[in-house]
């Protein structure tokens, strides 16, 4: 808690103004005569500077009065002090940064939630905001609420299992959603949430374990990650298979940005329907397409030179930025295939 708002400093001021108006009631008694309730009505009267009830008729009184008015003139700056110290300290400013955070996420659109800002999460939202992708953070834990601040990460204190949560952190505009809580329960209950509220949501959850991993299937979700069994095949996979793992890792953002992986759909424009050799899309982009998803769902993964790109597929390509950057020029958004 703030220092300037302590419960110390307010006592102080409440038992300032006590004492400066039993006091002045207890002057305005012995001299003015008047019985005590008069005398305190007198008192807090001069004291709250709204005037006085009575201009006094004996010098005691008005001695009185003039002490009271300058102990209220003193209380009252103490108290502004106070209040302008709060605000420097962030106490009031704290409001306002709360309205803006919500304010900013309120005009997110296309962004994805992150439920559960831990380990995982963290790494998760570094992911995000290399690759220039907006996202919200969902959670309640302390730790992981002043992480996301200190960091400047757009937040929302709740938990991803309560609908209200879900709704501030925007589920209704967002394209998809990682359920990342370190417990399965948690994921579980957010998934089946989420899904419930937005069947079009693409869903990304996190399991302990192969039984959580089917049950979080079953609740909707698109994709389900067990970071222990990854890690496990990863390590594996290092020994057994050094080079293939060289290689991935250097096609990651981990082992550099210079070679990438990208997926682009083929809208209804005009290049939709030719093939990769008529395209010349190597010698074009310098990009390489690796694989195909066919507008059924099926994979092709060793697409041909031949390989017509419809509307509707999804083009698997590895290349630089620029190399992706043209690729996608060839085939600009347009209407949306069903």
């Amino acid at each position: 808690m703030n220092e300037s708002f302590s419960p110390r400093r307010v006592g102080y001021a409440v038992a300032g103004v006590m004492v400066v108006v039993l006091g002045g009631m207890v002057g305005f008694h012995q001299t003015v005569r008047e019985d005590w309730f008069q005398s305190f009505y007198r008192s807090v009267v001069t004291v709250s500077l709204a005037g006085l009830d009575t201009v006094p008729r004996s010098t005691g009184a008005r001695i009185v009065s003039i002490l009271l008015v300058l102990a209220g003139l003193t209380i009252f700056a103490y108290v502004a002090t106070i209040l302008v110290e709060g605000i420097a300290g962030g106490v009031l400013t704290g409001v306002l940064a709360e309205r803006r955070r919500r304010r900013a996420i309120e005009r997110l659109s296309g962004h994805i939630i992150i439920c559960g800002y831990g380990r995982v999460g963290q790494r998760v939202a570094a992911e995000f905001r290399e690759s220039g992708e907006e996202y919200v953070v969902l959670d309640f834990n302390p730790d992981a609420l002043e992480a996301a601040r200190e960091g400047g990460v757009l937040f929302v204190e709740g938990t991803g299992t309560e609908d209200e949560d879900l709704v501030e952190a925007g589920l209704n505009r967002a394209r998809g959603l990682v359920a990342s809580s370190d417990s399965d329960a948690d994921n579980l209950y957010i998934t089946l949430s989420a899904r419930a509220a937005r069947p079009d949501l693409l869903i990304v959850a996190r399991a302990s374990d192969e039984d959580a991993a089917r049950k979080l299937r079953l609740a909707g979700a698109d994709r389900v990650v067990q970071p222990y069994s990854t890690a496990g095949k990863e390590m594996a996979k290092l020994v057994l298979r050094p080079q293939v793992a060289a290689f991935l890792d250097i096609v990651s953002t981990h082992g550099g940005p210079e070679l990438r992986f990208e997926e682009i759909e083929v809208g209804r424009t005009e290049n939709a329907g030719e093939s990769i050799r008529g395209l010349r899309i190597r010698e074009v982009t310098g990009a390489m397409i690796v694989a195909l998803r066919k507008h059924d769902g099926t994979f092709d993964t060793t697409p041909t030179p031949d390989a017509v790109l419809a509307a509707g597929d999804v083009i698997i390509a590895a290349g630089t930025p620029d190399e992706l950057r043209r690729l996608e020029e060839l085939f600009p958004p347009g209407e949306a295939v069903a």
